[in-house]
C-alpha cells in the first residue's frame, strides 16, 4: 500500500483522505497513520505547490547550473553540495553522471543576479574547479505537469 500511496500523493498532495481511502480500500485513519509515519521516517520530505509563473506579474529567471568539483576524501561530494545547498537562492542540487558532478538550480528576478550568484558565491568555493550555467527559457512540462496545455475541443462535428 505504501508505494501506491505515494504514488497517488506525488502526483496531487491535496487529494481528500476519504478518495485515498476509497482508491486503496483502508480506512482513513491507516492513511492518515501511514502518511504520518512516513513523514516521520523523512520518506515524505516536504510538500510544494506547482506553480507556472510566467502567468504571473512576478518576474523571475532559472538557472541550471553544471558544476564540476573535487570531491572531499572521506566525504566525496556530500560536503560541497551540501555547502551549495545552504545558500537560500538554490532550489536544488542532485550529484550527476558525465563531464560535470553537480547540477544546481537556482531562481531570481534577474540574469543579473543569477551571474552574480554563479561569479560572487560558487565560482569561489574552493572546491569548485568550473562552471556552465544554462538559463530556462520556457517550461513546457515540470514534475510531471504540462504546464500549457492546449484546449481541445471535445465537441461532436456535424456534417449535413
Amino acid at each position: 500500500m505504501r508505494e501506491e500511496l505515494l504514488s497517488i500523493i506525488e502526483k496531487n498532495s491535496r487529494i481528500d483522505m476519504k478518495e485515498l481511502a476509497a482508491r486503496l480500500g483502508v480506512e482513513e485513519i491507516e492513511i492518515a497513520n501511514e502518511i504520518a509515519a512516513m513523514e516521520t521516517e523523512n520518506i515524505i520530505c516536504g510538500y510544494h505547490t506547482l506553480i507556472d509563473w510566467e502567468k504571473t506579474s512576478l518576474e523571475k529567471v532559472t538557472a541550471l547550473i553544471e558544476v564540476r568539483v573535487t570531491p572531499q576524501r572521506g566525504q566525496g561530494f556530500d560536503r560541497i553540495a551540501e555547502r551549495i545547498y545552504n545558500y537560500p537562492e538554490v532550489r536544488s542540487v542532485y550529484l550527476i553522471s558525465g563531464g560535470y558532478d553537480l547540477l544546481v538550480t537556482i531562481e531570481e528576478k534577474s540574469l543579473k543576479e543569477i551571474s552574480g550568484f554563479v561569479s560572487d558565491k560558487l565560482s569561489t568555493l574552493e572546491s569548485v574547479l568550473s562552471t556552465a550555467t544554462h538559463f530556462i527559457l520556457k517550461k513546457y512540462k515540470d514534475h510531471g505537469t504540462i504546464l500549457n496545455k492546449k484546449h481541445e475541443d471535445k465537441r461532436e462535428v456535424i456534417t449535413p
